[in-house]
């Protein structure tokens, strides 16, 4: 089962009538993103796969996990919002039985992302899941 704020994301989506309102929604979930630090913007957190520049710096906390993320497109920077509403906040030894492909399919992104966008997707919860994996 998704996080709450995933769940209020599918709603939205389910109540938004077409995909362009979506893409304006998920960009602005992007724009509503704190900037990466700079100093954080490293080979170690690039994501490698992305067509764009994508950085994801793990944070882990009391065994909670949550991430800090940036792109320079807004619609990689959006996806890095919506990869946030779904791991944000979940044990770290309940990241990886997130079934991200099944969830993100919810919200119909696969269809409507180019090839590069979803392989770039893809490089991302799977660098999300390695980092949970490493410290579970």
């Amino acid at each position: 089962m998704a996080q709450d704020a995933f769940e209020d994301l599918v709603e939205t989506f389910a109540f938004l009538d077409d995909w362009e309102d979506r893409y304006r929604h998920v960009i602005d979930m992007g724009r509503a993103l704190p900037p990466l630090d700079d100093a954080l913007k490293v080979p170690a957190t690039k994501v490698d796969g992305c067509a764009s520049q994508v950085w994801l710096h793990p944070r882990i906390a009391d065994g909670t996990f949550d991430f800090a993320g940036e792109s320079d497109a807004m619609i990689v920077r959006g996806l890095i919002a919506v990869l946030h509403t779904l791991y944000a906040g979940l044990p770290v030894e309940r990241v990886n039985a997130v079934d991200a492909p099944t969830e993100l399919a919810r919200l119909g992104l696969h269809d409507h992302l180019s090839s590069q966008r979803s392989n770039g997707l893809r490089a991302m919860v799977e660098r999300i899941r390695a980092t949970a994996a490493q410290t579970d």
